[in-house]
């Protein structure tokens, strides 16, 4: 499970910075099923678990911050288009 969980992690990290084929939501789903697997991989005391815990997080904190961040702009960008 800590290999898998390394894998999400690593991958939710990139889909974060190119949402090109999933997005941001699919890059905080990766995100969560890697914590979810780092949590029970570090039951079995192995490396590759905290590893794949600690990406995951970085990974979906970091694809939440580029949706709300990207969902503000675009707001922002419709409220000025709108009152031209």
């Amino acid at each position: 499970m800590g290999v898998a969980s390394l894998v999400l992690g690593i991958a939710a990290v990139v889909f974060s910075v190119f949402p090109i084929l999933f997005g941001y939501w699919g890059a905080v789903i990766l995100g969560v099923v890697g914590i979810i697997l780092g949590a029970l991989g570090k039951k079995s005391n192995a490396k590759c678990a905290t590893g794949g815990l600690v990406c995951a997080i970085i990974g979906t904190c970091l694809s939440g911050l580029m949706l709300i961040a990207c969902s503000l702009c675009a707001s922002a960008a419709g409220g000025v288009l709108g009152a031209l």
